[in-house]
């Protein structure tokens, strides 16, 4: 309620009608004209972006959809003692990998130095960073690369082959046990069949040129240098015992067998987690830094994985697999390098077409 200039006769006499009430019906009149004093304010324009200091909400940090997003399983509630102890130990092994199986590893010596979480971020908990939330719920699987069935154990051993050009471990032994018990604990609350919300990497556009490893370069140099060193030899901790920082090409980085070897992959993952502390919410890369620094990280050299039997059926190689023989025209630079767009088109094309010719059988 606003009173103007010259309403003073209206004022007394409210007011004087006011007094003459029982008190419990001026209270309660008094606090009607509150209540609506306060819902008037808060609803003027510009007033809805206003907060106390010091105050929050969900929405200050989250929007709608990330609330919806996955979150690893508690380790915390696991009850049984010694499945508690095996899961953890699990989650040592992909955190500190090297300092087990590295180099220098107190169990074994098997690996290149690099840790499961550098490319699975935050032990493979974080959004749309690699993370495991859809292995217990999707594995076994049929998976083209191999064009064969595999399960959880495959996967692993994978990774130990060619991101951590390494030995396979033993499926039956306290490591490997280790490892799955984690990566099955901290996906048992998504359901069997379904694909945990941020698992995997956040979509990145396609450009509509070839990625540019020398304006890659200018990026890394500017963005990624710092930390990854000026040959790309990551830093490693006092004890050497495993990288602050990981190696990104050179004999101790992920083998051209590895999935981040695709350009898109390595992309979405620098688009949506790098420089480290950068999540998804708030990148810092533009798409076209992030295209250009993957495509000079994979132009240098790193160790090689003869993976001849990878993509049995060609027809189903990614648009940025890098190896021939192809299913389609375009080149092995083109395949490694972009643009992308015209062999997406072609391959939506031929599927379209296997799909009308069997409808019609």
């Amino acid at each position: 309620m606003v009173f103007e200039p010259g309403d003073d006769k209206i004022k007394q006499r409210l007011f004087s009608g006011i007094k003459k009430q029982h008190p419990v019906t001026v209270i309660l009149f008094l606090s009607l004209i509150a209540i609506a004093i306060i819902f008037y304010c808060c609803n003027q324009p510009g007033n809805s972006s206003k907060k106390i200091p010091g105050s929050s909400s969900v929405n200050d940090s989250l929007s709608k959809a990330d609330i919806a997003y996955w979150i690893a399983a508690d380790i915390n509630a696991i009850t049984d003692a010694a499945k508690k102890e095996q899961v953890k130990h699990g989650r040592d092994l992909i955190a500190h990998t090297s300092r087990y199986l590295g180099p220098k590893g107190s169990i074994a010596k098997i690996s290149n130095g690099l840790n499961c979480q550098n490319c699975h971020l935050q032990a493979g908990t974080a959004v749309f960073a690699n993370n495991y939330g859809s292995v217990a719920s999707l594995y076994p699987k049929f998976r083209a690369r191999s064009g064969t069935i595999e399960n959880v154990y495959k996967r692993v051993n994978d990774c130990f082959e060619r991101s951590l050009n390494g030995k396979r471990i033993d499926t039956s032994g306290k490591e490997m046990q280790a490892i799955v018990a984690y990566i099955n604990f901290i996906g048992s609350n998504v359901g069997k069949g379904k694909k945990a919300a941020g698992s995997g990497f956040k979509d990145l556009a396609y450009l509509d040129r070839a990625a540019d490893t020398t304006h890659g370069k200018v990026v890394y140099i500017a963005m990624c240098q710092r930390c990854h060193q000026p040959y790309g030899e990551g830093k490693l901790n006092a004890d050497s015992s495993e990288y602050i920082y990981p190696a990104l090409w050179g004999k101790n980085s992920y083998t051209d067998g590895a999935g981040l070897y695709r350009i898109s992959n390595i992309a979405k993952y620098v688009k949506y987690n790098m420089p480290q502390g950068i999540t998804y919410k708030k990148p810092q890369l533009t798409d076209e830094e992030a295209w250009d620094v993957a495509a000079f990280i994979n132009s240098q050299p790193r160790p090689h994985k003869n993976e001849w039997k990878d993509w049995p059926d060609i027809t189903r190689k990614p648009v940025d697999y890098p190896f021939g023989p192809y299913a389609d025209k375009f080149s092995e630079q083109q395949h490694k390098y972009g643009p992308y767009q015209p062999i997406a088109d072609e391959q939506l094309k031929k599927e379209k077409a296997q799909k009308d010719k069997t409808a019609s059988k």
